[in-house]
């Protein structure tokens, strides 16, 4: 039986979520260039360069899968959220004309850390 006092806050699981992410999204061939990327309208949690692309990333975790799959949870509104955030991310850098897309990872992971599985949707919308 496991210390309750190991249980994680929702807060440090997402931040144990983002590490798992940026670890396998290494081994997987991107590079991280930025994390929790803070701008007027909201927050990118990713952004890395893989085959040729500057990617936007979208981090969601669960505890479970029981109420279905966190990369279930981008919702339309989401993604347009993060449209705009890209927009501007690339305003600010003046490099509007890049090749861009947006990949979501979802993070099975439980009350203690343990990563359970993770799913890269490449050019998930």
């Amino acid at each position: 039986m496991r210390d309750a006092a190991a249980i994680l806050t929702p807060q440090q699981r997402g931040r144990a979520a983002e590490e798992a992410s940026a670890s396998f999204l290494s081994s997987q061939g991107y590079e991280i260039l930025h994390r929790n990327v803070r701008l007027r309208i909201g927050e990118i949690d990713m952004i890395a360069r893989e085959s040729g692309y500057l990617v936007f990333l979208e981090i969601r975790s669960r505890r479970h899968e029981g109420l279905g799959l966190p990369q279930e949870t981008v919702s339309h509104r989401k993604q347009a959220r993060l449209r705009r955030l890209a927009r501007l991310y690339l305003a600010m850098e003046k490099n509007p004309d890049c090749l861009c897309r947006f990949d979501v990872v979802g993070v099975i992971i439980g009350l203690y850390g343990d990563v359970r599985s993770i799913e890269l949707i490449k050019d998930a919308f």
